[in-house]
């Protein structure tokens, strides 16, 4: 009974150090006018469209960052998996170099290779591309997709549904696209979702690579406001537990099992 009681106190501590700022923070936003609780800093903040603009920027770079990153590391995670299981360590230690590297030392280092042009003249500088930002946000987004797909590819039987797949004729870009890929369904789920909040939020990499995303629209707007910041503040908050709640929907959500196609 005293180690629930304990249990329980902890939690309620946990809950007031989230929430108590929270509401602080949206509370402050409500205060635009006045003596009056009213929506002033959200519309102020909707209306400017340097919102849409950087919102919508960051939104593609997230969408791109994790189509590419699942194309890219599913693959790769599925292949180790299932035939160099020895290699699991090493990736696992690669992965965690984003953490190691801090995000400014990226930014220079891409900014000294990429603003000359490139394979001898052949390509173009690709600084001011999109796809430098993206190629960036691919970096920081590989811890979380990385793993997220390993745990995945861990909670199943890899093995049994390749050697089922391929009885059945299936090619390895069937066994990915229409076996593996619907059975990491949540895993992956998971990790484009950390991969879509950590671009939207992201600042360093936007900042010094010039580009108007979401990330510096905010620190201009908190350097030049005083009540739009904290409603900016709750409505990123909003759209995280916005995935977060996603996540859970689709979790709960019986998996299935994947259907194996029969190739000529």
């Amino acid at each position: 009974m005293r180690q629930k009681l304990w249990s329980w106190l902890w939690v309620v501590l946990g809950a007031l150090y989230f929430v108590v700022p929270l509401y602080a923070t949206a509370d402050f936003s409500l205060r635009a006018q006045k003596g009056v609780l009213s929506l002033r800093a959200y519309e102020n903040v909707f209306k400017d469209p340097k919102f849409a603009e950087s919102f919508l920027f960051s939104l593609q770079m997230a969408v791109l960052t994790i189509l590419v990153s699942l194309i890219l590391i599913v693959p790769t995670a599925y292949w180790v998996q299932l035939r160099l299981p020895k290699l699991r360590r090493v990736m696992e230690f690669l992965t965690l170099f984003p953490f190691v590297v801090p995000a400014v030392v990226l930014a220079f280092g891409l900014i000294r290779i990429y603003s000359r042009p490139q394979l001898g003249g052949l390509l173009p500088p690709l600084l001011n591309t999109p796809a430098l930002l993206v190629a960036s946000y691919m970096v920081l987004a590989l811890p979380y997709v990385y793993r997220a797909t390993d745990t995945g590819l861990r909670a199943i039987d890899v093995h049994t549904l390749t050697e089922a797949a391929q009885s059945l004729g299936a090619g390895w870009a069937t066994i990915l696209f229409r076996v593996i890929f619907p059975n990491l369904r949540v895993a992956l789920l998971s990790g484009a979702f950390l991969t879509f909040a950590t671009v939207m939020g992201e600042f360093t990499l936007a900042s010094l690579l010039v580009k108007p995303a979401f990330g510096p629209y905010m620190q201009l707007l908190a350097s030049s406001k005083v009540y739009e910041p904290s409603a900016i503040a709750v409505i990123s908050f909003s759209l995280t537990w916005a995935c977060i709640g996603i996540i859970q929907l689709v979790g709960r959500r019986s998996p299935g099992q994947a259907q194996l196609a029969a190739t000529k």
